[in-house]
């Protein structure tokens, strides 16, 4: 009987070990392709930031409120499409992607409030610095989260 649980038990395993690294190599092409996405996000994000702070003179904190939102609206949409395939539930998961842009509006302001306002560091650099903090925090949330 022995041999028994110990013969169905190596099988298990080894389709186990073969899973584990399909299942990192696929988290791996959706980091890429959650990167890439939000490179474009980034562009309109950077874009309207500078546009609405520095030459309309926004405060940074709104202008930075209104491009996030709308890098976020453009990187659900790639992301449902393109990173993690997900079509159903469309308002739901957007308003969980949204949910956890906030995380990412949140952050930075907090940002701003520690290294602009408090340590007077320019906000256009805080914004670009905040950016691999906000990536990898938003990417665990929406894998784990928005379109799980």
């Amino acid at each position: 009987m022995a041999s028994d649980t110990t013969s169905h038990a190596a099988p298990t395993l080894a389709v186990n070990e073969a899973e584990a690294p399909e299942g990192r190599a696929r988290t791996l092409r959706q980091l890429l392709r959650y990167t890439l996405i939000g490179g474009s996000g980034l562009a309109l994000d950077l874009a309207v930031f500078l546009l609405l702070h520095n030459l309309a003179g926004m405060d940074e904190q709104f202008a930075n409120a209104i491009s996030t939102t709308l890098g976020i609206a453009n990187n659900f949409v790639l992301n449902a499409l393109f990173t993690f395939e997900r079509r159903d539930r469309i308002v739901v998961r957007f308003l969980r992607f949204y949910a956890v842009g906030l995380t990412g509006i949140a952050l930075t302001n907090l940002l701003f409030l520690a290294f602009t306002d408090a340590l007077g560091i320019d906000a256009n650099l805080v914004k670009v610095g905040s950016l691999p903090l906000v990536l990898a925090l938003q990417f665990a949330l929406n894998k784990k989260w928005s379109f799980a």
